[in-house]
């Protein structure tokens, strides 16, 4: 559903995982200054909900990403209804611990239709809106852990560093046709998804200032927007570490020792 009183003369933000955590942050910190804020999630009645707390209302679009017909529908409702897409925040995800007994192949492909598949999509989908406008730009909200393989996290990271690889690969082609891309990747961020971790988060920090710092990062128009700055440092290192090294490190964050 869209909002006929939407202010045509602001940009429009498409942030999908609207309806909690990081992606909710966003749309309160883009709604505060200015911009007319588009939200999708799975839950309408989530949705309303932010969208009714925001400064400035924007705009409900319901979408389940991983459903192709919802998402090319959404993005098209978008445009028809604003009349121009200007940054889309690709953030809906999901994060579950996997341990090496627990290791599928079906809830492997049910992550990455939600983490990587639904943003390929969704890139699809926006280009040839925002190349035949020669502008955009196209924010996907990815993690640290695609730095390294950490322990009970192969599908989440091996999910999260696809991410950066697909943006890296993207970004020239995007850049000659005037439309920028940025991944994002953030640490610990307190949101829903962390508050079931069960480990300590060092260098945890809140959503809405993880949502500050990308919505700067965005205007700035980085490529690459990491944070905290001692943790996505210290990642970042580590993955520049001899394979011996890292893998005897990664051991010693198996819990209780145990492989399985």
């Amino acid at each position: 559903m869209s909002d006929s009183n939407a202010n045509t003369t602001s940009p429009t933000v498409w942030i999908t995982g609207a309806s909690s955590g990081l992606g909710e942050a966003l749309a309160y910190h883009y709604a505060k200054h200015g911009a007319h804020v588009c939200l999708s999630a799975r839950s309408e009645e989530k949705l309303a909900a932010v969208n009714n707390a925001l400064s400035t209302p924007g705009a409900v679009y319901p979408c389940d990403v991983t459903d192709n017909y919802q998402l090319t529908t959404t993005v098209q409702g978008i445009i028809d209804d604003t009349g121009g897409l200007d940054v889309a925040i690709l953030n809906a995800g999901t994060y579950q611990p996997v341990k090496l007994a627990d290791l599928n192949s079906d809830d492997a492909r049910a992550l990455f239709e939600i983490n990587f598949f639904s943003v390929v999509r969704a890139i699809e989908l926006l280009t040839p809106h925002m190349v035949a406008r020669g502008r955009g730009h196209i924010v996907v909200v990815a993690s640290v852990a695609g730095d390294v393989g950490l322990p009970y996290a192969a599908t989440y990271s091996a999910s999260k560093s696809a991410l950066n690889r697909l943006c890296e690969s993207l970004q020239p082609e995007l850049a000659v046709a005037g439309v920028n891309i940025s991944v994002v990747n953030p640490g610990f961020v307190k949101t829903p998804l962390t508050d079931k971790n069960d480990f300590p988060m060092p260098f945890l920090i809140s959503a809405d200032e993880a949502a500050e710092i990308i919505r700067t990062g965005i205007d700035k128009k980085k490529f690459e927007i990491r944070f905290p700055f001692v943790m996505g440092f210290l990642m970042r290192r580590l993955s520049r570490l001899p394979k011996s090294l890292l893998l005897k490190i990664t051991r010693r964050m198996l819990k209780d020792n145990d492989p399985a």
